[in-house]
C-alpha cells in the first residue's frame, strides 16, 4: 500500500471528480457512507450518544454527512459545529443545510470551549474537526475541546485524521491532539501514522475506499511504501527441487569479541536460518568453542588475537557478508575494518560497532560498497548522518546519506524504515518486545543471509525487516513481549517462513454468511 502526501491526495479527489464526472459533493457523500455504515455495524442500533464534532471545512462536512445519515437511522446523535473561521468550504455549507433538513434545527454551534456538553464515558465522540486542511496550530479555544475530548474517556473515532495531527508535517511539542481510539482513514495511510513522534496518535485505523481514480493514484510518485504481508510474499524466491546448498550461498559473519560472541552466534544462525546454503563466523580466537558448540553447522575462522579482531582474511569470496556486531572499537580493529574496506568488491551489511567506527572515520565512508546495507539504531544512526530536529529532518537527511554514499540504510524504530535514494519502504511487522539486546544481531544475519541466496540488497533489506518483525510477533506471543529474546527471535525464523503463505482463518460466521 502507497502513502501519499495530503496534497497528493487533494489532487486525486480533483481528478476523480473530472474522470467520473462527479462532483466534490457526492465525495464527500462517499465518505459519510462509509463512516456512517462503520458505525452502524458496530453500534447495530445502540442508543448510546453519539457526539459528532465537524469543523466548518470540508473534514466537517464529512462530518455533517455522517450525521445526518446516522439521524435517518434513528440513533441518538448530537451535532456540534465548532466554529473556529468565518471562512466555511461551500461543501460544508450544503451539508449544513441539509442537516437542518433532517432534524428540524440547526446544530449547536460552538465559538469557545465555555459552554461544551455534557460527555459520558460510555458515550461516542466523531472527531471531524480538521482532517488533512490542518497545517497550523488550532486556536487556544479549540485545543481546549481537544482536551476536553480527551479527558471525557469515551470512545473517539477520527474521520481521516485525529484533529491536531499534521498528515506529513512534524509537530510542536505544544500541539494538542485527539487521542482516537480508531481512525477511519480515505484513500491511503498517511505518513504521520507510522513516526515515532505521532504514531502514538494513530494505533489503530482503517483505510476506507471511496472510490478514488486508480490510475491517477499509480502514476504518482509516493510518499512511501508500506510493506505487508502480500508484499513479503512476492519478494520470496521458491526452491528448486533439486536445490543444493550451494545454489543458495556462502555467507560470511565477522563478529564478536570477548565478552560478545554472543553476537555472533545470533547473527550466523540468523543467516542459516533464514536459508543460507553456507555460513562462516570470522571471530576472534576466544569465540572458537563458543561457536562450534552452540552452531556445528557453521565453519569458523580465528582471528590471530585472542580477544578481538586484527585483521579480516578470507581464504574464498563469499557471496555476501554482515559486519560489525560485537566487534568494539579497538585500533587493531579500526585498522582491520579500514583494510577489509578497501579489499571489499561486493555489497555487505555493516552494523553496530563496525557504523560507530565509520562514524568516527568518515574518510571509511568512501570505502563502502555500492548497494551496501547499513543497519544503525537511533543512536548509531545520529552519529552517522547528525543531529535531527524531528522525525521528518531525520527521514531527510537519512535519504540525502544514503543517496550521497550509495547505499541502503534502515531506520529502525517501531516502524522500521528502509531508505534507498528517494524511496521509504515502512514495516509493518514486530512489536515492542523486540526491544531487546540481539535482535539488531540477529536482523544483520538474515539480511545477509537472504543476500548469499540472491536477492537483491534493497529485496533482501525490505523483505528481511518483515520477517525478522513475524518472528518476533511470533516469539512474543508465545513468551510475552516482556520475555522475548533474541534467540527466540532466531528460532521463529522458520515459523515466520511458514506464517508467509498460511492461510488466514475465517471466521464460521463469515463463511456461513458468505455460502
Amino acid at each position: 500500500m502507497k502513502i501519499f502526501s495530503a496534497k497528493q491526495l487533494a489532487e486525486a479527489d480533483a481528478k476523480t471528480i473530472e474522470v467520473q464526472q462527479i462532483d466534490f459533493d457526492m465525495l464527500m457523500e462517499r465518505v459519510g457512507i462509509q463512516v456512517s455504515k462503520w458505525l452502524d455495524s458496530n453500534l447495530k442500533g445502540s442508543e448510546v450518544p453519539i457526539h459528532i464534532f465537524c469543523g466548518i471545512g470540508n473534514n466537517g462536512g464529512d462530518g455533517l454527512v455522517v450525521a445526518r445519515l446516522l439521524i435517518e437511522k434513528n440513533y441518538n446523535v448530537h451535532t456540534y459545529i465548532v466554529n473556529y473561521s468565518d471562512k466555511r468550504s461551500e461543501n460544508f455549507l450544503k451539508n449544513y443545510s441539509r442537516i437542518k433538513d433532517v432534524t428540524k434545527k440547526w446544530p449547536i454551534l460552538l465559538k469557545d470551549a465555555e459552554e461544551l456538553p455534557s460527555i459520558n464515558k460510555e458515550d461516542i465522540i466523531v472527531d471531524a474537526m480538521f482532517g488533512t486542511g490542518l497545517n497550523r496550530p488550532p486556536k487556544v479555544w479549540v485545543k481546549k475541546i481537544i482536551e476536553y475530548i480527551n479527558e471525557s474517556n469515551a470512545y473517539v473515532l477520527s474521520v481521516d485524521m485525529p484533529s491536531g495531527l499534521y498528515a506529513d508535517q512534524a509537530q510542536k511539542k505544544s500541539d494538542v491532539i485527539i487521542e482516537a481510539n480508531f481512525i477511519l482513514t480515505f484513500g491511503a495511510p498517511k505518513l504521520s501514522f507510522f513516526l515515532p513522534e505521532t504514531a502514538l496518535y494513530a494505533k489503530y485505523f482503517n483505510v476506507l475506499d471511496i472510490g478514488l481514480d486508480a490510475d491517477y493514484l499509480n502514476s504518482l510518485q509516493p510518499l512511501a511504501q508500506l510493506i505487508s504481508k502480500r508484499d513479503a510474499q512476492n519478494f520470496y524466491k521458491p526452491r528448486q527441487k533439486a536445490g543444493h546448498k550451494g545454489n543458495y550461498g556462502h555467507c560470511v559473519i565477522i563478529a564478536g569479541s570477548y565478552g560478545k560472541i554472543g553476537a555472533a552466534v545470533l547473527s550466523a544462525t540468523a543467516a542459516f536460518r533464514m536459508g543460507a546454503g553456507l555460513v562462516t563466523a570470522s571471530i576472534p580466537k576466544c569465540g572458537y568453542e563458543v561457536l562450534q558448540t552452540t552452531l556445528p553447522e557453521a565453519m569458523v575462522i580465528t582471528d590471530a588475537e585472542v580477544q578481538k579482531l586484527s585483521s579480516i582474511s578470507l581464504p574464498f569470496q563469499p557471496d555476501a557478508m554482515a559486519i560489525g556486531m560485537g566487534i568494539g572499537k579497538d585500533k587493531v580493529t579500526v585498522n582491520a575494518l579500514e583494510k577489509f574496506l578497501k579489499s571489499c568488491e561486493i555489497p555487505i551489511v555493516i552494523d553496530a560497532d563496525a557504523l560507530n567506527i565509520i562514524s568516527e572515520n568518515k574518510s571509511f565512508l568512501k570505502l563502502i560498497p555500492k548497494n551496501s546495507v547499513l543497519t544503525p539504531h537511533p543512536g548509531e544512526l545520529e552519529r552517522l548522518i547528525g543531529e535531527w530536529s524531528d522525525d521528518y529532518d531525520k527521514i531527510e537527511k537519512t535519504k540525502k546519506f544514503a543517496s550521497d554514499n550509495d547505499v541502503i540504510i534502515l531506520i529502525k524504530g517501531s516502524y522500521s524504515i528502509t531508505v534507498f535514494q528517494n524511496n521509504l519502504y515502512i514495516n509493518t511487522s514486530g512489536n515492542v518486545g523486540m526491544a531487546t539486546g540481539g535482535s539488531g544481531d540477529v536482523l544483520s544475519g538474515m539480511i545477509a543471509g537472504l543476500i548469499s541466496q540472491g536477492y537483491d540488497p534493497l529485496v533482501s533489506t525490505v523483505f528481511g525487516v518483515y520477517q525478522h518483525g513475524v518472528a518476533g510477533d511470533i516469539s512474543s506471543e508465545e513468551n510475552s513481549v516482556e520475555a522475548t529474546l533474541a534467540g527466540d527471535i532466531v528460532n521463529n525464523i522458520g515459523q515466520a517462513y511458514v506464517e508467509l503463505f498460511q492461510q488466514e482463518e475465517v471466521p464460521q460466521k463469515e463463511t456461513e454468511a458468505k455460502k
